[in-house]
């Protein structure tokens, strides 16, 4: 028996016996026998020196005084008797030492446990695991105008698997973490394309993390922003310019409560997590600062103001820059397409942010732009693309804002999916218009904008269906060899079956 038990047991049993005699005496106990000062009232009655009246009231006074007088000693003994049994449980817990009183979990036990993926920890925190993945199934109808049809082609009805991914990620030692994320859709060759492989170091001080890998550049927060978790199906037309997942290093941290983030790169630009040395060019200075000057009820309602720049080097003869887009599709053909004609020496882009959350309604818009520097005296360029959306939940929940990384986070629907009791998730409804330019003089990319509209539903947490439609326009696209300039448009119906774990 546990040293607790033992002592509650021993004080309940003793004082339970001493306050059952005290009852007994208070009630039943009291003896009979006169007081003294009851006797002596009574003589003074006799003697005639009080009147009867006196004497019942100096009486009954009299007997009020023995019963607190019997009611404090009763008391007194019940103490005592209480600071004695605890005096005698000690000292048996002194001569029984195996008996520790409360044992703590060992802080080494570790715990798995299922919070929208799968998560082991121990119990001291020094080391968190966690491991997971995505699954998204599109499907998609796209309807181009003769003029596209004939131009570009990809007109057609399909379906893919988006993304396939799995990853594993975690902290060790309290200081080091890490994360390996890869995708198995579309790869074209059998083998798994490198999303994140990254690792790095935390509670660096004036620095909260350093970080060195393949990873995404701080550019954009509909780049920043999961897939899992983007309120559309695919980012907007401004996606164009960000510079995407590269390798290098990076350095991130957060003052005043989280209100202001900062975070900066240096990234070799490749299309693979490795590269050679040997390419002189092609390396990114990419930064972002976000400021959040309100953030109330738990991110019910919030303001956030962001803006980043990458530096883009690109040296070299050979070097020819190409900008193309497809409208927000994945499915669809590449309507905007600069067909890689732009010798440049660097690159320069900005990117303007804002995002409000005002309970269940949110705005969200950026502005993108790209400075593109001739290489040999050839002219300068620039391109540039903006968005704007809005979305509303129907069902009252609210975008999920990560003060951390500046980005978007997973909504949480106030009822799971259950019709049996008539909960059917959440549902949010979207609309966003979104333009591109890949003009500029002898350039001749295309102008493109498109409206998308759009619902989701939200069945767990990591569930989501989602209903797109896209109508896009193009103008003013150069498609070799044809010499007028094309324009058309597109009509777009689509799907997306998704779950994460």
């Amino acid at each position: 028996m546990r040293y607790s038990t033992v002592q509650n047991t021993a004080r309940t049993i003793v004082c339970t016996i001493l306050l059952g005699f005290a009852g007994a005496v208070s009630a039943d106990e009291i003896p009979e026998s006169k007081s003294v000062a009851e006797e002596l009232l009574e003589i003074l009655r006799a003697a005639g020196t009080i009147n009867d009246n006196q004497y019942r009231e100096l009486s009954e006074r009299a007997r009020e005084e023995e019963a607190q007088r019997i009611e404090a000693a009763v008391t007194a003994a019940v103490a005592s008797a209480k600071q004695a049994v605890d005096e005698a449980v000690k000292t048996a817990a002194v001569s029984a030492p195996n008996a520790a009183p409360n044992p703590e979990p060992d802080p080494k036990d570790w715990k798995f446990k299922w919070s929208n993926g799968f998560n082991l920890k121990r119990n001291d925190g020094v080391f968190k695991l966690k491991f997971g993945g995505r699954i998204q199934n599109d499907w998609a109808m796209v309807d181009l105008n003769e003029r596209l049809e004939n131009a570009i082609g990809g007109e057609g009805h399909g379906t893919e698997i988006r993304r396939a991914r799995i990853f594993f990620s975690g902290t060790l030692y309290d200081r080091i973490v890490f994360k390996a994320q890869y995708d198995f859709a579309n790869t074209g060759d059998d083998k798994a394309d490198i999303k994140d492989a990254y690792i790095g170091l935390t509670k660096l001080g004036p620095i909260d993390k350093v970080l060195v890998g393949h990873m995404k550049e701080s550019f954009s927060i509909d780049a920043l922003t999961s897939s899992k978790y983007i309120t559309f199906m695919e980012r907007a037309l401004t996606e164009t310019f960000a510079p995407g997942r590269n390798t290098g290093f990076a350095i991130h941290d957060t003052v005043l409560d989280k209100r202001i983030l900062w975070q900066a790169g240096a990234f070799k630009n490749a299309n693979d997590a490795a590269f050679s040395f040997e390419d002189n060019g092609k390396w990114n200075l990419t930064g972002r600062v976000v400021g959040v000057p309100l953030y109330e009820d738990d991110g019910e309602k919030v303001v956030h103001l962001g803006f980043a720049y990458s530096h883009q080097f690109r040296g070299g003869n050979d070097f020819m820059l190409r900008y193309r887009r497809k409208p927000e599709s994945h499915l669809a053909p590449y309507l905007a397409n600069t067909e890689s004609v732009i010798p440049t020496n660097n690159i320069n882009l900005i990117n303007p942010e804002i995002a409000v959350v005002w309970g269940p309604a949110s705005f969200q818009a950026e502005f993108t732009r790209s400075f593109v520097n001739g290489d040999d005296g050839t002219r300068n360029t620039a391109f540039w693309g903006t968005y704007a959306q809005l979305s509303y939940f129907l069902t009252g929940e609210h975008r999920n804002y990560n003060l951390g990384s500046g980005a978007f986070a997973r909504v949480k629907p106030k009822a799971n999916f259950n019709p049996l009791k008539g909960d059917w998730g959440a549902f949010q409804i979207g609309v966003r218009y979104s333009y591109v330019d890949l003009n500029d003089e002898f350039v001749r990319g295309g102008k493109m904008w498109d409206i998308t509209a759009g619902i989701n539903w939200h069945l767990f947490p990591n569930t989501r269906v989602s209903l797109n439609y896209v109508h896009s326009e193009l103008d003013n696209r150069l498609v070799s060899p044809d010499p007028d300039d094309v324009d058309g448009n597109a009509d777009i119906v689509q799907a997306r079956f998704q779950l994460d774990f």
